[in-house]
């Protein structure tokens, strides 16, 4: 096909596929290839958004290699690592087309998802997920915290996040504009696209083994990432501790209650040293955990109030006259 044609015009895009990118140097040459064949069978007019989330190896220059053989490969450089999180939002606020799919260069998600998550857009779906009904490339910690997760979130939550879908999705190009227009700046996705809402259908897929390269997620990264995910959708441990203290209180009373009947029925009190250093630092380590969820909550105000955009760009690739 002529370069010419295989470049899209800015003015319409029917599919924009995102791409946060961190180190994946090792996953663009097969994630490109199995991805570009998929798109030119949809026979729509796409582009690739790519954003390097300030990678520290050679995952910039493969994506300038590529974009030599693929024109309608846009690049963002970010100015320096902001977290997926934020290299997502900063794909979808530069995407153009009328339907959007972020997806990773991992291919842990099939992209020959993408025709039949086409296929249900046309038929006036506004949202089209891909949830993962086997897991078993992911290994069974993983599993099971985030089932753990999602039924936490979900339970204490007022918007309700799928299980096992993750950011591979397809959205509408108004679901797109609900979501930009969310000032929020401590973003936290997979529950934004779950509280914008609309009408939405489900693919269920198998989720593959990483084809390259490791996962980026640590551990404590994944522990953070719920935190972030619980305390940006509810104040439920807020409350929580409200209860909490009201039953501490209560017992408190009643054992004050016991001890003072105690003397005065019997004549003597209760020695015992030893249960009230234990009851005082029950009840100190108590209070120390209630500030740290009050410092959380806190400190998302905080940052909140900064104003600090969510991302910055360093470097624009678009797409060629």
């Amino acid at each position: 096909m002529n370069n010419t044609k295989q470049i899209l015009s800015l003015n319409h895009c029917t599919l924009s596929i995102v791409c946060p990118m961190y180190n994946e140097e090792e996953s663009l040459a097969v994630f490109f290839n199995r991805l570009l064949p998929v798109l030119v069978s949809a026979g729509e007019p796409f582009e690739i958004v790519c954003v390097n989330d300030g990678s520290r190896d050679a995952t910039l220059e493969r994506l300038f290699t590529a974009r030599k053989l693929e024109p309608r490969i846009r690049i963002l450089n970010l100015s320096r690592n902001f977290g997926k999180e934020a290299a997502l939002t900063c794909g979808i606020d530069h995407a153009i087309g009328d339907a959007v799919i972020p997806i990773d260069a991992d291919l842990q998600d099939p992209p020959e998802l993408i025709i039949e998550m086409l296929q249900l857009w046309r038929q006036g779906f506004d949202v089209v997920l891909a949830q993962r009904t086997d897991r078993s490339a992911d290994h069974f910690l993983k599993r099971k915290t985030a089932e753990w997760f999602y039924r936490l979130h979900n339970a204490i939550s007022d918007s309700v996040i799928p299980s096992n879908v993750g950011d591979f999705r397809l959205m509408d190009r108004k679901v797109v504009e609900a979501l930009k227009a969310l000032p929020e700046r401590r973003r936290f996705m997979k529950g934004l696209f779950a509280w914008v809402g609309f009408r939405q259908a489900v693919i269920p897929y198998s989720r593959e083994a990483r084809q390259a390269g490791a996962s980026k997620f640590s551990g404590w990264h994944l522990w953070n990432f719920a935190l972030e995910g619980i305390t940006s959708f509810s104040t439920a441990p807020l409350r929580i501790w409200t209860y909490l203290g009201l039953f501490i209180a209560l017992l408190a009373f009643t054992y004050g209650s016991f001890i003072v009947g105690r003397v005065l029925l019997l004549g003597r009190d209760m020695p015992g040293y030893a249960s009230l250093i234990t009851v005082v630092l029950f009840l100190g380590g108590i209070q120390l955990i209630g500030l740290g969820v009050l410092g959380e909550y806190l400190g998302r105000i905080y940052l909140e109030t900064k104003g600090r955009p969510v991302y910055i760009v360093r470097d624009h690739f678009d797409h060629e006259a």
